[in-house]
């Protein structure tokens, strides 16, 4: 098990942890403040342990809650990352992956992505970035993008789960 480093979430009041995990899910606050509702015990001062609740909150929830958060990440080497536009996690998730070393070609070819994924799918296409580089994304994209749409969002729901335990893991 793995604690946190820079805070003891049962030590944390309600604002004050739906302020340190709002973002884990991007833009879905939603998570934490049913985290925290389901009751503060110290098994979550462990990452995996709250990681665990969070996730079982996402899968859990709603076909339209699930819907709204996917929808809620944004496009990979997309409009929002060129206009400097993302969180700060998602920028630093796209970085590390070097999407913002892409070639004209290779941001043509994102944005191509992109574009056939949303009219296939209706929602962006979603890959915890860590540890892949632009090159092993766009793979995963041209594989991705031949699923079936209740696989895909069985698999963004998935990426989603795998980014907020990234994102845990930095705090």
């Amino acid at each position: 098990m793995t604690a946190f480093k820079t805070l003891t979430p049962s030590t944390l009041d309600r604002d004050a942890f739906v302020e340190a995990f709002a973002d884990i899910y991007e833009h879905s606050p939603w998570v934490a403040e049913k985290a925290w509702d389901l009751g503060q015990r110290e098994e979550l001062d462990q990452i995996e342990n709250l990681h665990q609740r969070m996730s079982d909150i996402l899968l859990s929830a709603d076909h339209a809650a699930q819907l709204a958060l996917i929808n809620a990440h944004p496009d990979l080497a997309g409009k929002a990352a060129i206009k400097g536009e993302l969180t700060e996690s998602s920028t630093n998730e796209q970085a590390g992956a070097g999407i913002h070393q892409c070639t004209a070609e290779e941001f043509k070819r994102f944005t191509e992505l992109n574009d056939a994924y949303k009219d296939k799918f209706a929602f962006p296409f979603i890959m915890a970035v860590k540890g892949s580089n632009r090159h092993q994304i766009l793979a995963a994209f041209e594989t991705r993008i031949n699923n079936g749409a209740e696989a895909e969002f069985k698999e963004a729901l998935a990426q989603i789960n795998l980014i907020a335990l990234f994102r845990l893991l930095q705090l």
